[in-house]
């Protein structure tokens, strides 16, 4: 974590606001520990691009300071308002999320400017001992904070006990052993807060695809910006066509789905042999039944609207199926 108001370059941590001023780029980001890892690397990344310096500028969301669960809380909408609105009212000139934080519906004055390179979009075990989820006892006590994760945890091991889980990652990990024997958090996550050695387990997405956008990153701006210097080079140098194009089909299926970022829905999209695949999984809560979809279409960079048209059919073939009796799709959109 970068103490407050230390360069780095021409990267630093803003104490407090941060005015606007001519060569500087601020981005607004969440404090905790993974977000700043996170808006460092784009941060860093800009400065290179741009020549300009970026202050980090961080934004306290209701979601950062809430212990209701996810599902309690209507979503992982609830981290991203506030880092919109900072965007909106000039606090920031760019913000960065995790994307699978943001709702797919639109948001008036507020546009994707990129997507970079994906990390591991897996889900990961962080078990106590060493084990393994096949290796865990019966009975043994996991938590997660998705319904999503709690519907495969239970479709694979219907004897474990599913605790709702909140906290930073520090604190979620610090229950294993204690009251927990394991806990389930993103892959991507943990890689960029340097607590990859915590991982027992990384899952296979052929058999948990996990949440919409998840190991990516999204870039927001001011809309009236996309497509203005500096943001464009920034954007240029960061954006990569196949994280997008990958993640905007997993969207794109949530968003036909017309579900929320918490209901109990995996995806995993991929690029290989020339065209863009889509697999993805409704769950019933209690693990019991899945629906699933597996689409694919020649991927052509140079059609943007390839990925949402992928993904709203793997919607519909999903919904043909019985998806909405399946599973409570309705959320924060």
């Amino acid at each position: 974590m970068l103490p407050p108001e230390t360069p780095i370059g021409r990267v630093f941590r803003a104490a407090g606001p941060q005015p606007a001023r001519a060569g500087l780029i601020r981005i607004g980001t969440r404090g905790s520990r993974l977000a700043l890892a996170q808006s460092t690397t784009v941060a860093e990344a800009i400065a290179a691009a741009t020549g300009r310096d970026v202050a980090l500028v961080t934004i306290t969301t209701h979601g950062d300071v809430s212990r209701e669960s996810l599902a309690q809380l209507g979503g992982t909408g609830v981290f991203v308002s506030a880092l919109r609105e900072a965007l909106l009212a000039g606090a920031c000139d760019l913000a960065v999320h995790s994307l699978k934080d943001l709702p797919t519906g639109p948001c008036e004055g507020i546009a994707i400017g990129a997507i970079p390179v994906r990390a591991d979009a897996r889900d990961a075990l962080c078990a106590r001992d060493g084990l393994s989820l096949a290796a865990l006892p019966a009975g043994a006590n996991i938590g997660t904070g998705s319904p999503r994760r709690a519907a495969q945890l239970l479709a694979a091991r219907p004897d474990l006990a599913v605790h709702d889980l909140r906290g930073n990652v520090d604190t979620r990990l610090g229950r294993v052993g204690t009251d927990l024997d394991a806990v389930v958090l993103a892959a991507a996550g943990l890689d960029r807060s340097g607590l990859s050695a915590a991982i027992t387990e990384r899952f296979d997405l052929s058999g948990v695809p996990t949440a919409p956008g998840q190991g990516a990153l999204g870039i927001e701006c001011r809309a009236a910006d996309l497509r203005a210097q500096p943001y464009l080079a920034a954007f240029e140098a960061l954006d990569d066509p196949e994280a997008h194009a990958c993640a905007l089909a997993e969207r794109s299926l949530l968003a036909a789905l017309e579900a929320g970022c918490a209901a109990p829905v995996g995806a995993a999209a991929e690029l290989r042999d020339g065209a863009l695949s889509l697999h993805a999984t409704v769950y019933r809560l209690d693990g019991g039944e899945q629906l699933d979809v597996t689409l694919a279409e020649d991927w052509d960079p140079a059609d943007p609207e390839l990925p949402i048209t992928l993904g709203r059919a793997a919607a519909r073939e999903l919904l043909a199926q019985g998806a909405a009796e399946l599973a409570p799709l309705g959320g924060d959109r």
